[in-house]
């Protein structure tokens, strides 16, 4: 649906008509098509059930009585109260949905029943077709503002959370896991490939969980000799070793009341491995050169980009210390494998960079073009990976008002990661029916766009009408 505007054009809408009398349903299409909008038909509740369970609609047309339904389950012998039960299914299937009756004189006081059940509004027959257009009019505009209403609240409750955009349906379960897990002190192990925000994850632990407001300390385990591992995590006293002219405090007693992240575990020698279990089982630690035991109290997050129960099997990780860390496990997804995101991180890094750059002066826009390259690249190295792309967009576009197709650096533009057209092998094409290729190519654009029919018809350059028409053709809704 295209949204209005600032100078309130009407509203698209997609609408369904359900109308037994053939003649009378082509009125009415034509009628609704003038303005604009999108209409499907169809002439019996048994039909009507199929578009409202499989295809999504904003406006539902219906007549109260129809005949040639009778039969149908729900639907008495005669026909009388089809209407009726196209309204239940709306209200079953298609909540966001705006109902409006048609009926004849006679039956204004059961269609008036209907508002009780949902309905949006009623139309007499004969039908004024002025009236008509202005009452799926309001219901269109009614049905944009609950959308718009949901996107918002959509919005705040998974894409605003802690600075984790997460529109994909696995992140939004993540966040939830996120959300519960945080207010107790069990601990949590991240695992995802590098760079798909295991620290935002931590944080947003620490935040949301009754240790807000106290010490939040990161450390990589990786890349570190095994003294200095154990100096980081436990800390020293004068004299310990050749240097240490003062006592210094280790990151869990640096950390304690708070939390600590510590990312890479999987990278930790095995005898550190035996220390950190330790520590964790008591709640104490000793400084290297001291015999006290000093109490810490830490909320643990661990994350690691490696199989932790494979390195058991092979005898490179504890398995006693993996159970301790794994408390509740949270795997993040590749950006690869939640691509519906992608346009939103775009889009927030974009704003970040560019205010950052030039304070004050309008944020580029990103073409459909660019847009699509971004989406349909493999990512390898996730979200850090593209947000270093963005920036580096931003950078080198000198302050152009839309980033377009060539401000995307040659390693995204040329496809090498893609996983879009450009990764189709020409020989697979071979004997593919047109129809074949254009059903994909939909299926597809529908997939990167997150199923927004505007966005992808943009893509495909072709109208918005043309691409809800072959959406019903080749049972793409």
């Amino acid at each position: 649906m295209t949204e209005k505007d600032s100078k309130h054009e009407p509203v698209v809408a997609q609408v369904l008509i359900v109308e037994d009398e053939i003649e009378h349903a082509d009125v009415i299409v034509d009628a609704l098509r003038r303005p604009g909008h999108i209409c499907t038909t169809v002439h019996t509740v048994e039909r009507a059930y199929e578009e409202i369970t499989e295809g999504k609609f904003d406006v539902i047309v219906t007549d109260l009585r129809m005949p040639e339904s009778a039969g149908v389950h729900g639907v008495n012998s005669d026909g009388s109260n089809a209407g009726m039960r196209v309204l239940e299914l709306a209200s079953e299937h298609q909540p966001d949905a705006e109902t409006i009756m048609v009926t004849a004189h006679g039956d204004v006081p059961t269609a008036r029943d209907a508002f009780k059940h949902g309905a949006f509004d009623f139309v007499e027959k004969p039908l004024d077709l002025v009236v008509l257009r202005s009452v799926v009019q309001r219901a269109a505009e009614q049905s944009v503002l609950r959308s718009e209403s949901e996107e918002l609240k959509d919005l705040v409750q998974h894409e605003g959370f802690e600075g984790i955009i997460a529109g994909a349906e696995s992140m939004r379960k993540i966040i939830e896991t996120v959300r519960t897990v945080a207010r107790s002190n069990i601990a949590v192990l991240v695992t995802g490939e590098s760079g798909t925000g295991k620290e935002l994850i931590a944080q947003a632990v620490h935040r949301n969980s009754t240790r807000d407001g106290k010490k939040f300390k990161s450390m990589n385990c990786a890349g570190q000799a095994e003294n200095l591992l154990e100096d980081e995590l436990f800390g020293h006293v004068r004299g310990a070793f050749t240097g240490a002219d003062k006592d210094r405090e280790g990151v869990f007693e640096y950390a304690n009341g708070g939390t600590l992240f510590l990312d890479e575990i999987g990278d930790m020698p095995l005898t550190m491995q035996a220390k950190l279990l330790r520590v964790l089982e008591s709640g104490e630690v000793v400084r290297l050169g001291s015999n006290e035991l000093r109490k810490v109290d830490v909320r643990l997050v661990s994350a690691t980009n490696k199989d932790l129960e494979a390195m058991i099997k092979e005898g490179t990780f504890r398995q006693d210390l993996y159970f301790r860390i794994k408390g509740t496990m949270v795997h993040l997804p590749a950006l690869r494998d939640r691509r519906e995101d992608i346009p939103r991180i775009v889009r927030h890094a974009v704003s970040k960079y560019a205010n950052e750059l030039n304070p004050g002066k309008p944020v580029p826009e990103v073409s459909d073009a660019a847009m699509l390259r971004l989406t349909a690249f493999d990512w390898p190295g996730n979200v850090r990976q593209l947000l270093n792309i963005v920036q580096t967009m931003v950078v080198m576009s000198g302050g152009a008002g839309i980033l377009g197709v060539e401000h995307v650096p040659d390693e995204v533009r040329e496809g090498d990661g893609a996983t879009g057209s450009s990764s189709y092998a020409i020989g697979s094409l071979a004997g593919t029916s047109l129809e074949q290729l254009e059903r994909q190519a939909i299926r597809e654009t529908l997939k990167l766009t997150a199923g927004n029919r505007e966005q992808t018809a943009k893509m495909l350059g072709i109208g918005e009408r043309t691409l809800y028409r072959k959406l019903n053709e080749y049972g793409l809704r």
